[in-house]
């Protein structure tokens, strides 16, 4: 039978009370398949109910054949080695013990001759060169991540679970992760924001609330199929508002008709000549004619605007983010940004960046790239002036706001609304509430606590504050926006920093996002070092 994940009926929520998933019946089956939805849709969760580490409510999970499961930032335990991790440290210890030639004749037929090979070629894959031996907790996040990517591959599973596999990946990381789902084939399942990996994905399935929905091909082939309900939604808004309109003018005319009507009779009874008992009756149908009326333009304006209102809901949620941002003011010929012959780090004995200079004029989009630990968190402690360097001059000439992975700007206790107050004092409430409006903080959405909200909303939330102002910085520096985003939220940064007329410098391995905001030069960090485009 071949291999397969089959959800049946099934229910999940929260222990707050949430529902996740209500009566969800679909099914998986060999293919790369990119899982896609709004951050708290459930993407994590529902790949934790099909390993097993969760248990459904109601319906059941039926997966026919093996899985292999990769969690974001998984821990290692204490003292576990890549060996411990790709589950072959008693096949090691045999197979040193028969090169040794120590090992119990009885299991020589159990001696895994090409292990060392197999398992150099999974690390390969990977794009990692780690010994058997190395403890987990001495690679960077990255590399474990690879390393357990390795080791599902070794595995050979029928399925696997990957949640946001290239998060927290250099550039190289990220290709060597595209490059292995690239060559698979068997069935993934692979929770992911990265539109570049989702490109390689034979379908995507999108997670709402309403339940799942599988698109065949890549992730553009996805946005094709998008746009076209996004027009589909807006062609069945134009009927619906011209049924609307039909309909008030058509109730209009017939009651300009009745009234007309009813006009003739009342002169004629007026006149005489007709008995009263028949004027009654008249009287009567009338009424009955003009309330049986009401009744149906009521049904028919009632339809109408319901149409109306789920075309407009599903145009919400289809349409991509659009904002307009003030202008900074930044003048095309002026100095941002200048760092001349930086050295800096942390320890005495080893510096992080090493006579490093570069100069940013006028609305620049500088991209600064570099593997991970080459120092681009270090250059932007630098920048802002949170690190002083040992050697050299930084020094930014124009107002600039900083927006870190976390948008340690924002006050976690304060609403959103309190925030931007905050960030902008000279801007009265109206100005406050129109600025939040343009990043899709509409009235109580604007009064949430910073605590409660999602990361893409935070950042959208960090952006509006900084960018909503009467005057925007002229410098905007990001260090890892993408990171924890959502494709909606990520959509949505994208937006606002397209409107934005300033200098960007931004960290981010994400190709897609640095063409979309309009990157244009590179930076490169290696060894300290900086070259650049």
């Amino acid at each position: 039978m071949p291999a397969s994940i089959t959800l049946s009926a099934l229910g999940y929520a929260l222990p707050d009370s949430q529902v996740l998933f209500s009566d969800l019946t679909f099914s998986f089956n060999l293919e790369r398949t990119g899982l896609v939805g709004r951050n708290g849709v459930g993407k994590s969760t529902l790949l934790k109910l099909i390993a097993g580490e969760c248990v459904p409510h109601s319906g059941m999970v039926s997966v026919t054949g093996t899985l292999g499961v990769l969690r974001q930032g998984f821990a290692p335990a204490p003292g576990e080695t890549v060996a411990d991790l790709f589950g072959i440290r008693g096949a090691l210890d045999l197979l040193q013990a028969a090169e040794a030639g120590s090992a119990d004749p009885a299991r020589w037929d159990e001696v895994d001759w090409t292990l060392p090979a197999r398992f150099a070629a999974a690390l390969g894959r990977a794009g990692l060169d780690a010994e058997a031996e190395i403890e987990l907790a001495a690679l960077s996040g990255g590399q474990r991540t690879r390393a357990g990517i390795a080791a599902l591959v070794f595995a050979a599973p029928d399925f696997l679970l990957l949640d946001e596999p290239t998060n927290n990946l250099d550039r190289d990381g990220r290709a060597a992760i595209a490059g292995l789902l690239a060559g698979w084939h068997g069935g993934a399942i692979v929770v992911s924001h990265d539109r570049e990996l989702l490109e390689q994905m034979d379908a995507i399935v999108e997670l709402t609330t309403l339940g799942a929905a599988r698109y065949g091909g890549g992730w553009s082939a996805f946005e094709a199929r998008k746009a076209l309900e996004l027009d589909a939604a807006h062609r069945d808004l134009s009927e619906a508002e011209r049924q609307l309109e039909d309909t008030h003018a058509k109730t209009q005319r017939a009651a300009e008709r009745k009234a007309r009507k009813d006009g003739t009779g009342k002169r004629k009874a007026a006149k005489g000549g007709a008995p009263r008992i028949l004027i009654g009756a008249m009287k009567r149908r009338a009424e009955a004619s003009s309330g049986a009326l009401q009744n149906l333009a009521a049904r028919q304006t009632a339809e109408a605007e319901d149409a109306a209102q789920a075309a407009r809901e599903r145009i919400e949620v289809l349409e991509k983010l659009k904002v307009s941002v003030p202008p900074s003011g930044l003048a095309a010929g002026r100095v941002v940004l200048r760092l001349k012959g930086v050295t800096a780090g942390y320890d005495a004995a080893r510096s992080v960046l090493r006579d490093v200079s570069f100069e940013l004029r006028g609305p620049e989009r500088v991209a600064v790239a570099g593997g991970n630990g080459a120092g681009k968190s270090t250059l932007l402690k630098v920048v802002t002036g949170a690190l002083a360097p040992w050697a050299g001059e930084a020094r930014v000439a124009v107002p600039f706001v900083m927006l870190d992975q976390d948008v340690s700007l924002l006050d976690p206790a304060g609403t959103v609304l309190d925030n931007f107050r905050r960030l902008n004092p000279q801007t009265d409430e109206n100005a406050c509430r129109a600025a939040l409006a343009r990043f899709r903080f509409w009235a109580g959405a604007a009064l949430q606590q910073v605590a409660t909200l999602s990361g893409g909303e935070r950042l959208r939330a960090g952006l509006a504050a900084a960018l909503g102002g009467a005057v925007p910085p002229q410098l905007l520096i990001l260090d890892e926006p993408t990171n924890h985003l959502d494709i909606a939220s990520l959509e949505a940064v994208e937006a606002g920093l397209c409107a934005y007329d300033g200098a960007l410098l931004v960290v981010s391995h994400d190709a897609a996002f640095l063409q979309c905001v309009g990157i244009t030069r590179t930076l490169t960090l290696s060894s300290g070092r900086m070259s650049g485009s």
